[in-house]
Order: structure tokens, then C-alpha cells, then sequence
């Protein structure tokens, strides 16, 4: 059964897998309720904006900081804003991070596009 995700404002094709879907139980520092989450897409069908804010900010109740630096996924037919990319994915590489401190920003992380799940329109066939 293959799913299409198409964009809620204008119906744009996404072209997103879900070969590519993280897990629903997939823990995230930057949660994941009312999302869906990606390893990867397709850049040519969307458009990125740097979002920078220096204000307190909380995404759960442990996780919380003073400056957010992300990415907006706009569609790029409408501009409509989808979801953000955050660098909190898997470890790019094994091990124990530089000088032995385990994982924190020592360990380079995949980037996780998450989408929110009313910006897109989800259908199977």
C-alpha cells in the first residue's frame, strides 16, 4: 500500500517516503506529538527559511532553552509553512563523542525533518 503526503493548503505533492518515517515511538529531544518525522526529503519540493529567536522557549517539560536556532520547511508551490528540521536524529557516528563526554553536541546528529500533521494531507492507495 504506497501513502501520499500532499500539503493542506495547496495539494502539492511532497514526494515523501515512508521508507523514510521515523517510528511513532521514536524519542526526540524536541518531541514529536502532533508531528510526523523524516530522515529525509526531497529539497526540490520545498523551501527552507533560518529561524533564529533569543527568548525562552519549551518544547517539553525537561527540555527547554534560550536560543532556538531551527529551520522552516515551507511548501515551495504555496509557502505555506509544513514543519521544521531539527538536528536531534540518530548520531552520525559511533562511539562516545569527543574526549569521552558521551552524547551531547560533541557527536554530529542527523538532521530529522518533522512535519506537522495539519499542514500535510496524508492518503493510501
Amino acid at each position: 500500500m504506497a501513502t501520499v503526503y500532499r500539503c493542506a493548503g495547496c495539494g502539492a505533492d511532497l514526494n515523501l517516503s515512508a521508507a523514510h518515517l521515523y517510528p511513532a515511538d521514536a524519542y526526540f529531544e524536541a518531541g514529536n506529538k502532533g508531528t510526523l518525522s523524516f530522515s529525509w526529503v526531497d529539497d526540490a519540493r520545498f523551501r527552507f527559511a533560518k529561524e533564529d529567536r533569543i527568548m525562552p522557549f519549551f518544547e517539553t517539560v525537561n527540555y527547554w532553552g534560550i536560543q532556538r536556532r531551527r529551520t522552516r520547511i515551507l511548501c515551495d508551490a504555496c509557502g505555506r509553512l509544513l514543519g521544521h528540521i531539527y538536528d536531534d536524529g540518530p548520531p552520525m557516528m559511533r562511539g562516545h563523542g569527543q574526549f569521552g563526554f558521551g552524547p551531547s553536541q560533541a557527536i554530529p546528529r542527523a538532521p530529522r525533518y518533522r512535519f506537522k500533521i495539519k499542514a500535510i494531507n496524508i492518503s493510501s492507495f
